[in-house]
């Protein structure tokens, strides 16, 4: 199925039938994916399967991916590989999750639940979310539960290359997750798992690398075969006893330019940076092709090495001191031993590189800065944020992306945790503030206070609220009422010492 016939509303059970999986109408989507996925995971083999069938380009030369080297055994393969699309991806994570997002609700209770189950490990499942978003155009968050490993609801990830969603208006109505499971055959085991609001189905099919198969009971693989214990009557559902859905797609920045009027999100490679990335890995291999060949050679006579006998070849001692004499003229060329080393062009290298990164950064909508290329001197928080506009303004595009689902699925949680784990729960959607990306220096916060202080511009109220902005109202009054009582400035209560007349 499309993306856009997705969007129209269309339903997509599970299927019974063998039929093409993953469905052709993604097939376009998933070989975009393919293509950023070999370039995130960095991985020589994947990237060269991915070109390798590609056309030439305009000049009528392939990628440095999509040329057949190294593939007659014993052949090295000299090409080299920069990870720059991992650098992206994590530093999109890095830049919305490395300060963890504050969720807050109004009822003390819910809220206590609510910190327990974010600090179970939410950070480290939005940075990975994060991460895989960028690189694959977008992100599925999926709730579920085990009550045999944890006694809570979980918040887990899939990515985008495992789903079928289902959209309309834009909204996700429904989705089908699948991963293939172990075998030891030739036989292809897939587990869907389709989430639709109140409930999950779950089939496994025995089929082939590109057909989905036929549709078994989940007893017939040990992987799934628990899943039968919390199974309804209709034998393939679990009700989750909510209304809402337990997932949500996440895209990484809109629109997706190449499937206009689709719901899901663009990668931040894309095509133009798949040829700077190539280009970057051509220029890095041509580098060290460079100081391969620039090493120094000697190159000597036949009568300078020592024969080792028949069939064992000979060689030539470069420790060796002394030498007999040599019955040949002195000025004959080739007498003597020659030093062969050619230049390593560094410069050129360097400067091409450096200027290739830039650009592929510029391009995935990021700052130099950010990657720690540009000037290092130590500055403020205020001007790194100047430095970094470009990606402070990614940072806020694509932290509007997560603002509508992240709670939507904090709130889910929060309901099945009071069906499954806590009754008495008052479930409400959080409110959700993302943490700022870069962190002031305490001495630059401690500079400013004081002038602020020294020009009778501040209150001492409101000195530690900006020391401390992730103190609640108690912690902050108790601090001020320390401060004042230490400096003498704290005002005796009246009613307290009965100073009144």
């Amino acid at each position: 199925m499309s993306a856009l016939a997705a969007d129209r509303g269309c339903t997509v059970p599970l299927p019974d039938g063998n039929v093409p999986w993953p469905p052709p109408g993604l097939a376009a989507l998933h070989r975009e994916m393919r293509i950023d996925d070999a370039w995130y995971s960095g991985d020589h083999e994947r990237l060269a399967a991915v070109y390798r069938d590609q056309p030439h380009r305009e000049d009528g030369r392939r990628r440095l991916w999509g040329r057949h080297r190294g593939q007659r055994p014993g052949r090295r393969d000299g090409r080299m590989h920069i990870p720059l699309a991992g650098d992206i991806a994590t530093t999109s994570a890095d830049l919305l999750f490395t300060e963890q997002p504050v969720f807050t609700v109004e009822d003390t209770t819910t809220q206590d639940r609510l910190d327990e189950l974010v600090e179970a490990g939410l950070a480290k499942t939005l940075l990975e979310a994060a991460e895989v978003a960028a690189a694959l155009g977008g992100v599925y968050l999926r709730v579920t539960w085990d009550a045999s490993l944890a006694p809570r609801p979980l918040l887990t990830t899939v990515h985008a290359d495992a789903a079928v969603p289902e959209f309309r208006w834009g909204i996700l109505t429904a989705v089908t997750f699948w991963h293939e499971l172990a075998s030891d055959t030739a036989t292809v085991w897939r587990h869907l798992e389709r989430h639709e609001p109140g409930r999950v189905l779950h089939g496994l099919y025995q089929g082939t690398p590109d057909r989905l198969g036929t549709r078994v009971p989940l007893t017939e693989h040990p992987e799934v075969a628990a899943l039968t214990d919390s199974l309804g009557p209709q034998g393939d559902t679990v009700e989750t006893g909510i209304p809402a859905l337990t997932a949500a797609y996440i895209p990484n920045v809109g629109p997706n330019r190449k499937h206009r009027g689709s719901s899901l999100g663009r990668s931040d490679y894309g095509a133009p940076l798949y040829d700077l990335m190539d280009a970057l890995d051509e220029a890095w291999t041509s580098w060290m092709r460079d100081i391969r060949l620039g090493r120094a050679r000697l190159i000597v006579p036949d009568g300078y090495l020592r024969d080792h006998g028949p069939g064992r070849g000979a060689s030539f001692d470069a420790d060796r001191e002394i030498w007999q004499s040599l019955n040949i003229p002195p000025t004959e060329n080739g007498a003597g031993i020659t030093l062969s080393q050619f230049a390593i062009r560094v410069e050129e290298h360097a400067r091409t590189t450096d200027s290739i990164v830039q650009q592929a950064v510029r391009s995935a909508g990021y700052s130099v800065q950010s990657f720690g290329l540009g000037d290092s001197a130590a500055v403020t928080a205020t001007e790194i944020n100047a430095r970094e506009r470009r990606s402070m303004t990614t940072r806020a595009k694509k932290a509007r992306y997560w603002l509508p689902a992240l709670p939507d699925m904090l709130h889910v949680l929060l309901m099945l945790d009071r069906r499954l784990f806590t009754p008495g729960l008052v479930p409400e959607r959080p409110r959700v503030e993302f943490g700022t990306a870069v962190s002031e220096e305490p001495s630059s916060v401690a500079q400013t206070l004081a002038l602020l202080s020294q020009a009778e511009a501040i209150s001492t109220d409101t000195k530690v609220r900006r020391l401390h902005p992730e103190w609640d109202e108690t912690a902050v009054r108790e601090e001020v009422d320390r401060i004042l009582a230490e400096s003498g400035a704290a005002v005796p209560d009246p009613m307290q010492t009965g100073s009144l007349p």
